[in-house]
């Protein structure tokens, strides 16, 4: 199955420890353009993050958030800061001799003061922590993965009633090929006829303007062509994988294809076709900016 490169997952876990949350949002690129915003604490690691991530995503921006919250039954350690409560009691001194006014600190108001008194999570174990969260990583990845596949089924049945309205296209000018042909010989007769009369013409001429004429406007070669490659982007469709950039440069061939076409047309239907040609590979081209 071909796959859109927008996209986005969500994924949650609440363990006796932790609170674990991981949200990836994705949007069209050229290439993989991977964004890992995690806490301090788990910048360890984003690197395996990036790692796991690949096995789900081949291109697209991608931006990954990754919270890690300890739970309300979480272990903490509460920790005393000695040095700073000295020094808050010594300005309180000082300030009591240098004012004239009673020092009335207490315990209760030392405590309350910026920093005296910190509550510091456990530091756990690294692996043990990549452990619990990779499977949170691994859900919402797979739910941008599911999100990205539908519309990418979406994208793949518009770019097959393109593919199909393309393939009319190039019957009508196989079609009228032979015909722009056959009509130039005929008015080409009629013109001879008028300027000489009665007088007999040189077929053999007539046959030789014909065929200089036919090469000229020959489209045979960018005709099949441009069927092969609507086949093979109609059979990239249908393989379905990673296909986007392999598929835009088919749909530059096309394009290339139609100019050629149009420049070599010499009859209004033939332009006409040429012109819708290259609208539709336009079209074609633009959603294909959307695949993975």
């Amino acid at each position: 199955m071909v796959r859109s490169m927008t996209g986005f997952g969500r994924a949650e876990m609440i363990t006796g420890e932790y609170r674990i949350a991981v949200e990836i949002k994705a949007v069209n690129h050229r290439y993989l353009d991977l964004s890992v915003k995690v806490p301090r604490k788990l910048n360890f690691m984003e690197a395996s993050v990036r790692s796991l991530l690949k096995e789900y995503i081949q291109r697209g921006k991608v931006d990954v958030f990754i919270t890690c919250e300890p739970s309300a039954d979480a272990p903490v350690n509460l920790r005393f800061n000695e040095s700073l409560a000295k020094a808050y009691i010594g300005y309180f001194d000082r300030m009591s001799r240098e004012f004239g006014i009673k020092n009335d600190i207490t315990v209760s108001k030392l405590s309350a003061l910026p920093e005296i008194f910190t509550m510091e999570e456990e530091s756990g174990d690294e692996d043990r922590l990549f452990d619990l969260i990779a499977p949170v990583v691994r859900e919402a990845a797979g739910k941008l993965v599911d999100a990205r596949t539908r519309e990418g089924e979406n994208l793949r049945k518009d770019l097959l009633d393109k593919l199909d309205g393309m393939e009319k296209e190039v019957g009508l000018i196989i079609e009228r090929s032979p015909k722009i042909v056959e009509e130039y010989r005929t008015r080409l007769l009629d013109k001879v006829h008028e300027l000489l009369g009665s007088t007999q013409v040189d077929e053999s001429l007539i046959a030789t303007e014909v065929t200089a004429y036919s090469d000229r406007i020959c489209t045979d070669e960018e005709v099949v062509r441009l069927k092969s490659h609507i086949d093979a982007t109609r059979g990239e469709l249908t393989k379905g994988g990673s296909v986007g950039r392999k598929l835009d440069f088919i749909a530059q061939e096309m394009n290339r294809e139609a100019n050629t076409i149009l420049s070599k047309a010499n009859d209004k239907e033939v332009s006409d076709a040429a012109i819708t040609l290259k609208t539709e590979i336009e079209k074609v081209r633009e959603q294909i900016q959307n695949l993975e």
